[in-house]
């Protein structure tokens, strides 16, 4: 077979790829492994539940995740349509002793918050005339603590970092792992003063599309995968292959691999594009030497156990909010709860509420040798000394997802890593190595990479 563009890979960004080149008019072969399209983003319906085995929610921080959805609500006649959380979900808590705290949105809440000390308070204030800093790997907790003090990473930043990489503050590198924050101390001199200049900038209408909003598909996730993987077809989306390799050849690309009844079959094209993960390439880029693969594929995983509870009765509890995380300092097994139902319509039945427990992470990767047995346990404990349910009550859906290598880590090495891939694709014309191993983990990021990718072939 012969096409345009092969695609590694039928995750978010694969699939957005190949969706967005067909939608031009280019050929496009998409060479999955797994036996169904979409990668870690899968729905799962259940007992009155639907719940996310991956990914809960994306944010509309790009005109690019407006666009897609747009474009998919046409193609695939209404059925993949966007969904806004409301205004509600934008309230996040941090836990602190014994219970919840709502995270401070304003001067007057960060003034009044139990979260920080006095004297970091006070340090807040202080943050738009504090000197710039000069390391440009910077860890994220150590600039916070230089700008806003050790109480804010420890109830602010390292909360956050959990919920978003289920990572360390202080290995990951602020320039690669949060490079509008670095941006705005490097531009501005200060978050604060970078925050209000941004907010000052003229925005065209396209701009205007990026919201920041929370969203999801009408019932889940996968109806976004599921939409761009029937646009593109059986014909050009290839599901359950093993054994995959890629190759160049006399003008262009050749991808082997064996189909999901045993026989060897190829694709050869002009140009390929990988987007699996950094360890999957050693295998799929025999012909890249051993010393440039080891910094291209140096990249350490976050592994993460999620774990879907549906109760069908709240006993009158109040869960309007985006979801509470869990500080290290607090050391309790739980990275952080989310509240799906809360978010968005259907996730649970008429008064019952869906949770999203999120554990393990880089501090605690010894959490994914849990039994099921333990790891219910463990959520059944929470369910009454967090979530306040009566202690006579249980959850009525306890689903349980491990992900061995669920969150790439932008640590140290990430310069190592860009620097290896600007060198192969320079060295080997047409090949292009996307996902999330570069340019951000997020949805948002995932589709503004495919979508550039796109529009670069």
């Amino acid at each position: 077979m012969n096409t345009d563009v092969i695609v590694i890979g039928a995750g978010l960004t694969g699939l957005t790829t190949a969706y967005l080149l067909a939608r031009k008019g280019r050929k496009v072969a998409v060479l999955e492994r797994m036996a169904v399209a979409g990668g870690q983003i899968q729905t799962h319906t259940e007992s009155g539940f639907v719940f996310e085995g991956g990914p809960n929610t994306g944010t509309v921080s790009c005109p690019e995740v407006a666009e897609l959805m747009a474009d998919l609500e046409l193609t695939s006649g209404g059925r993949c349509r966007m969904e806004l959380a409301p205004d509600s979900a934008k309230r996040r808590l941090i836990w602190k002793g014994d219970r919840f705290h709502a995270l401070p949105s304003g001067p007057m809440s960060a003034v009044t918050t139990p979260l920080f000390t006095f004297a970091d308070k006070m340090r807040i204030l202080g943050e738009p005339w504090r000197t710039k800093g000069n390391n440009p790997d910077e860890s994220v907790g150590a600039l916070a603590r230089r700008r806003l003090g050790r109480s804010f990473v420890d109830y602010a930043v390292d909360p956050f970092l959990s919920g978003v990489y289920a990572g360390n503050p202080d290995t990951l590198v602020t320039r690669y792992a949060l490079p509008k924050l670095y941006n705005l101390e490097q531009e501005h001199g200060s978050f604060i003063r970078g925050a209000i200049a941004k907010a000052r900038q003229p925005k065209s209408d396209r701009d205007r599309l990026a919201t920041k909003k929370v969203f999801s598909a009408v019932g889940g996730l996968s109806q976004i995968t599921r939409a761009m993987a029937t646009y593109l077809g059986e014909e050009r989306l290839k599901l359950g292959l093993s054994e995959v390799r890629v190759s160049p050849v006399e003008g262009g690309w050749r991808a082997t691999y064996i189909n999901k009844v045993g026989e060897e079959e190829r694709v050869e094209g002009r140009q390929v594009v990988t987007t699996c993960g950094a360890y999957d390439l050693p295998e799929l880029l025999p012909f890249i030497s051993c010393q440039t693969m080891g910094r291209l594929s140096n990249l350490s995983y976050a592994p993460v156990v999620e774990i879907s509870v549906g109760a069908r009765n709240t006993f009158g509890g109040d869960y309007r909010a985006f979801g509470g995380l869990i500080p290290s300092c607090e050391k309790k097994d739980v990275l952080g709860i989310l509240f799906p139902s809360a978010c968005f319509k259907g996730r649970a039945p008429e008064d019952g509420a869906l949770f999203s427990y999120f554990i393990g992470g880089v501090k605690h990767a010894e959490m994914l040798q849990k039994s099921d047995g333990e790891l219910e346990a463990l959520v059944e404990e929470y369910f009454h000394s967090m979530l306040k349910f009566p202690a006579t009550a249980t959850p009525d859906l306890i689903r349980i997802f491990r992900h061995r290598r669920a969150i790439p880590q932008y640590e140290i090495t990430t310069g190592e890593r860009l620097d290896a891939i600007a060198q192969i694709e320079s060295l080997y014309k047409g090949l292009t190595i996307g996902g999330n191993l570069r340019d951000g983990i997020g949805m948002a990021h995932r589709i503004k990479q495919a979508t550039d990718i796109a529009n670069k072939l």
